[in-house]
Order: C-alpha cells, then structure tokens, then sequence
C-alpha cells in the first residue's frame, strides 16, 4: 500500500501546532460562542434577531469560524480530527443559507444606538483559534481568472508561538490576524445583504490594517446597530488576488461604543499611527476616488483645512491602497500619518 507522506507530514503540524494554541486573551463581559443559534450565514439583514445584547461601552469575546466546509477542508488533506466540531454542528444544521458564503457570528444588539450614529468598533484583542488556514481560488473567482481555469485549495499550518505560516519549504508568512469582515445590518430598504461585497455597512472589507489596535466606524442604519463579524484572516496581502487570504477561525475581544457625536455615511478606521478612509465601488478608480475624498472631507472636518490644503497634504503624504479587487465591489484605502500633526508649543 502507498503511504501519503504528505498528509502523515501535514497531520504532524498541525497536531504539533495544536498543542502551542491555548487561549490567552483577556476576559471580556461578553462572550459569544459561534453555533447554529447564533451565527448568520452568508447574509446582513436588517431583520436578522439579534443573538446578543449589549450596553454601550462593553467588549465582547466572540468566536468565529473559517469559511468553508469540512468536506472541502478533508479534500484539500486537512486531518478530519483538525476540523472544528462547530463548524461540522453549523454546516449540519443551519438551513438559512445565503445569498453570500461568509459564517458570520451575531448579530449584537448594543443598546442606545440609532440610526444616523456612528458604531465605534475598538479591536482590542485577536488570537488564532485553530492551527492552520486555508488559501484556495476557483475557475470563476479571483482576479485573474481567466489564468487559472481549475480550483485549487491549499491547508497551511499556522505557528501561534513564532506568528507565522508555513506556507512551503522554505518560506514563511509573517501573520498580522484581522476580521474580514466587519459590519452592521444595512439599512432595511436593502433586504437581505450577500455578505461578499462590502457597502456602507462595512461588511466583507477584507481590510489588512485592521488588525489589533484599531478602531472602525460604521455609520448605523438600525436601531442598535446589529454588528456581524467573521471572515477571519491570519494574513492577508493587499488586493486578496486569489479571493482568499490565510483563511482561519479567529477570537477576538471587541469593544462597542456607541457615537451619538459623529455622522458620516461611509465606515472609516484609525489605527495608533493613521486615519484610514475607505472608497468602494465596483470600478476601482471610482473607488480609489471616493477613498480620496473621504480623508478631504475627514481632514476638512476634523483639522479644519481648507479643501486645496487637504487635497494637498493627500497627495504629499497619504498612501492610496488597493484594498481588495475580487468581492465584487472592489476597494481601497488610503492612509494618513497622525505624527504629522504637531501640537503648538507653549509660549
């Protein structure tokens, strides 16, 4: 009988990568568990009930799982004893599927918030839930499709203690975890929402910045917000070329406040270095442009420059990103630097 070296070899990793993972994040008020009663699955709807409420100021841990199913990862050579047995009770047992494929977590109800707030979403914490990731692309999807005319999926093991990928001999990954998607319900006009394209509800941002430190803002179409998440990424490089990052389960500690002091109508971010302002449209130069003028106006509000002054300091400082160019709706960002603006010195 042939021996598959390479799956005894990958059952080996990830088994050794296991015994490193352990839970080290800070205790939150909140815990949320993703389970068939609690996660919604490829969707934001504005009429989704919420599985969690909360009051304005308090964080959540919340569980979310990788996106696909147990039969794909086992195809792609993951040991069946790897796969999480929340992910199999979900595939086994939510019915209420789609339009999009994202496992979303929630939503949270957080208490006070209305529409026309803003949603202040603090990432306090991120930790890998499971030893490894997946990256794998499609003969219809990615950038590039009419390259790779075949599917192709690959398992990646994951080392918690070093923060890498083992991606192949020889070359590592350095891990940065974020959520790819980030979102509240849209407004109810829209219906049931695909969770693949980003919009206005933030959603399938597939952002790589959002990483532990930041904070996002998402403008808020219903009464108390209805916040999803999922999609988690160990790592992710800008543009998402394939339509997949390191594809994993994550846990994080959330912090939700609720600004009855902002108004805006497009999510934005900042990390302890940078603003971040976000374009999205399914032309990605029209996109590029909305990202453009969200930090004019954002520069124009909050430091009070004129508009000529905010398109300049843009342009000799702001970093303009292709966020991700295969959801669809294509995104980007652009990032400015908060060290330079200078306090006045005392006189």
């Amino acid at each position: 009988m042939k021996i598959n070296t390479r799956f005894i070899t990958l059952a080996t990793a990830l088994l050794l990568s296991a015994s490193a993972q352990a839970q080290h994040l800070p205790k939150a008020q909140h815990e949320l568990l993703a389970t068939p009663t609690t996660v919604a699955w490829g969707y934001y709807a504005a009429d989704a009930p919420p599985v969690l409420r909360i009051k304005s100021g308090e964080t959540v841990q919340v569980h979310t799982l990788i996106t696909s199913s147990p039969s794909r990862l086992e195809g792609a050579g993951l040991p069946p004893a790897q796969v999480e047995q929340s992910l199999r009770d979900i595939t086994d047992k939510v019915t209420n599927k789609g339009p999009g494929g994202h496992i979303l977590t929630g939503p949270i109800f957080v208490e006070g918030a209305e529409p026309g707030d803003v949603l202040e979403v603090r990432i306090k914490a991120i930790e890998l839930a499971i030893p490894y990731a997946y990256n794998a692309f499609g003969p219809k999807s990615g950038f590039i499709p009419e390259d790779f005319g075949y599917a192709k999926m690959r398992i990646i093991p994951l080392d918690a203690k070093r923060m890498v990928a083992n991606f192949a001999p020889n070359i590592e990954v350095p891990l940065r975890p974020f959520f790819g998607s980030m979102g509240v319900a849209p407004p109810p006009a829209s219906g049931r929402v695909n969770s693949a394209p980003p919009g206005i509800h933030g959603g399938n941002l597939d952002n790589k910045d959002l990483v532990v430190g930041t904070t996002l803002y998402l403008p808020v179409h219903v009464p108390g917000a209805l916040f999803f998440v999922g999609d988690g990424h160990a790592g992710q490089g800008n543009g998402e070329v394939d339509i997949t990052a390191l594809e994993t389960s994550l846990i994080g500690n959330l912090e939700f406040i609720v600004r009855k002091d902002l108004h805006q109508a497009m999510p934005s971010a900042e990390t302890p270095t940078q603003y971040i302002s976000m374009g999205l449209n399914e032309d990605l130069t029209l996109a590029s442009k909305q990202a453009v003028r969200e930090m004019i106006d954002f520069l124009m509000r909050t430091k009070g420059l004129s508009k000529d002054d905010a398109y300049m300091l843009c342009s000799v400082t702001g970093d303009l990103n292709v966020t991700q160019v295969v959801d669809g709706t294509r995104g980007a960002h652009m990032l400015l630097p908060k060290s330079i603006f200078t306090k006045a010195k005392a006189k």
